[in-house]
């Protein structure tokens, strides 16, 4: 370090001595707290500190205890509620500053929220005088430009990031030296629940997909299910020791953004010792400002922007209660609103809100209303999908009704039923609403399939819910006269709701039906139905499906069929029966490319068959 260099070099206490009475303090956030700063103001005895305010964007470490002892002295400022800083807001010791997190830079320049002193921890600076501003961007640069006091403390333990991260020491008035280690994050172990949480929600995200990341076990999981992805971008708050994974794992490589091309943007780090030293000079990660990570202009720019929001509630309407104190981690209220503010612009962009069924102590995490508890996010206009570990709710396009019984169809089972009583009780569902309270318990999750078909079309298919009940609906009226009374062997004009909800509900071994689904996973269309009904001598099933007319011809009816079969077979059944009429030529067709024996009597025009599973083999 040259001599200009070391004039600038003082003891804290130097430092100390320059404040005023009734100063604001600025501290670099979260890792890159100043550490041996914060120590010695809350350790000195000097009278000139009274009436300080300190100000710190996201407050993770020492500088929370310093209201403990000296409320009369100093008052700690925060825009985050989350981690630690929630039990200091709760006892009055910490001030929170509801805002956007885009907006502080703009809080700053224009005066509104003052700065007199900032202490901002840096890297040792290189032979220019240049140095970086580690694994904190956030506000610190507004801060230094309005302080009249600017304190670099130099911490070789930091690493040196790229981005807007260059400082030159001319900008500051002292430079003080600290061999503190800074404050470091372990990972979070993944529990079973988690880890199909996760699973769940990669299912959702598309190659090319863009990310914002957080802390904590759904993002740990995440990146686990995300490294088969390919092209993925990061434009996130926060980078973590998944984010470190999932890039070198080749999932990320940020080709598809329409800005920062190649780099994943990130305004903070937090994680281990190992993530500190990887992004040490990383040419992969570029750290920007809090203004241009978080601006919803920016972030609506990048297609297919997909934002995962951690909960802890969810109400049957789609409202949305976020952690708090220690459960929240990294996400707040205003950081959630330019998110899904951003990816609401973006083409292609979805908001996913991700929480397991229950609770630790074994209670629902979807309510009926979330209207009592705290950190409220209100999104139910933008919210597009819930999802838990038992699989995916698509609210987009939605009545209160028909939000209700999908998210009712991924709480946990043994809740379902409760939610479904207190639903009718406050007219969110029908009164005649059924429901059996067992078929989430029985719920076949293991048929679900991908499949292609002709020209490349994707069908999904599992077992119907009792959420199908409108789709079905709407697929009946779809159908032709002629398709109805093939399927019915009536002249069938309506299907009332009271009707086809019985007709969704089944028990998933007697009855089973299994549905076709196009469009986007969570969400799409109902195609195509295929069921089985067991005899009266169990030996036996009858079997029907229909295929949307205009997607027949591809083979879709055909797989339907073996892949009841498979699990008829599962569930002891040794044949199925059908009776068709003698001008379907259509469904007689798709029998007969059965690999399995058919026995066909033709009675008054109708063909009733008989198929045995004795003969044959088949695996979709």
């Amino acid at each position: 370090m040259s001599a200009s260099w070391e004039k600038k070099l003082v003891s804290p206490e130097k430092v100390l001595s320059r404040i005023k009475p009734g100063n604001s303090i600025f501290l670099s956030t979260g890792v890159a707290e100043p550490r041996g700063l914060v120590r010695a103001l809350m350790t000195s005895n000097m009278g000139n500190l009274q009436d300080l305010e300190v100000i710190q964007l996201v407050s993770l470490g020492d500088a929370i205890s310093i209201s403990e002892k000296y409320t009369q002295r100093f008052r700690l400022k925060t825009f985050f509620s989350g981690w630690v800083a929630s039990e200091a807001i709760k006892e009055g010791r910490v001030d929170l500053i509801p805002s956007r997190l885009s907006r502080v830079p703009q809080l700053i320049d224009s005066g509104t929220m003052n700065i007199d002193v900032a202490f901002v921890q840096i890297t040792p600076p290189d032979e220019s005088g240049f140095a970086s501003l580690g694994v904190s961007v956030d506000v610190a640069r507004q801060a230094m430009g309005k302080a009249k006091l600017v304190v670099g403390e130099i911490n070789p333990l930091v690493p040196y990031t790229l981005g807007d991260t260059f400082v030159h020491v001319d900008e500051f008035h002292y430079l003080v030296e600290c061999n503190t280690p800074p404050l470091y994050f372990p990972r979070w172990p993944i529990s079973k629940t988690f880890d199909k949480l996760a699973e769940n929600v990669a299912g959702l995200i598309e190659d090319g997909s863009c990310l914002p990341f957080s802390i904590g076990p759904i993002f740990e999981a995440l990146a686990l299910h995300l490294a088969k992805k390919r092209h993925l971008g990061i434009h996130s708050p926060f980078f973590t020791d998944p984010l470190m994974d999932l890039v070198k794992s080749g999932a990320v490589t940020n080709r598809k953004k329409g800005i920062f091309k190649g780099k994943s943007v990130v305004a903070y780090a937090l994680g281990t010792k190992e993530l500190m030293k990887w992004l040490n000079r990383n040419p992969l990660v570029e750290f920007q400002g809090i203004d241009v990570v978080a601006d919803p202009k920016r972030i609506g720019s990048i297609d297919k922007f997909v934002v995962v929001l951690p909960g802890r509630k969810v109400d049957l309407t789609g409202g949305i209660a976020l952690q708090t104190g220690k459960g929240n981690v990294g996400i707040q209220v205003g950081e959630a609103q330019e998110f899904f503010l951003g990816a609401s612009l973006s083409k292609g962009g979805k908001t996913i809100l991700a929480l397991p069924s229950r609770n630790l102590l074994g209670k629902s995490n979807i309510v009926l209303s979330v209207e009592d508890y705290p950190n409220q996010f209100s999104a139910r206009e933008s919210l597009d999908l819930v999802v838990t570990e038992f699989g995916v709710a698509s609210l987009q396009g939605k009545t209160i009704r028909e939000r209700a019984l999908a998210l009712i169809d991924i709480a946990h089972p043994d809740d379902r039923a409760e939610l479904v009583r207190l639903a009718k009780e406050n007219r969110i569902l029908y009164m005649d609403q059924v429901y059996p309270a067992e078929s989430g318990k029985i719920y076949p999750e293991h048929i679900s399939r991908v499949h292609t078909f002709k020209d490349g079309l994707v069908v999904r298919f599992r077992a119907i819910r009792p959420s199908d009940v409108e789709q079905m609906r709407r697929l009946f009226y779809r159908f032709s006269d002629e398709a109805v009374y093939y399927r019915y062997f009536s002249p069938i004009k309506t299907m009332p709701h009271a009707k086809m909800q019985e007709y969704v509900n089944v028990d998933y071994k007697n009855t089973l039906s299994i549905v076709g689904l196009v469009g986007e996973p969570g969400a799409g269309t109902i195609i195509a139905e295929a069921r089985y009904i067991r005899s009266p001598d169990e030996r036996w099933a009858e079997v029907a499906f229909i295929v949307d007319e205009a997607y027949q011809g591809k083979g879709i009816a055909t797989y339907m069929l073996m892949l009841l079969m498979e699990v008829a077979k599962e569930n002891g059944i040794k044949g199925f029966r059908a009776d068709v009429l003698a001008t379907n030529k259509a469904m007689l067709k798709v029998f007969e490319k059965l690999p399995y024996p058919i026995k066909a009597t033709l009675d008054s025009g109708v063909y009733e068959l008989e198929i045995p599973f004795d003969k044959g083999s088949y695996e979709p």
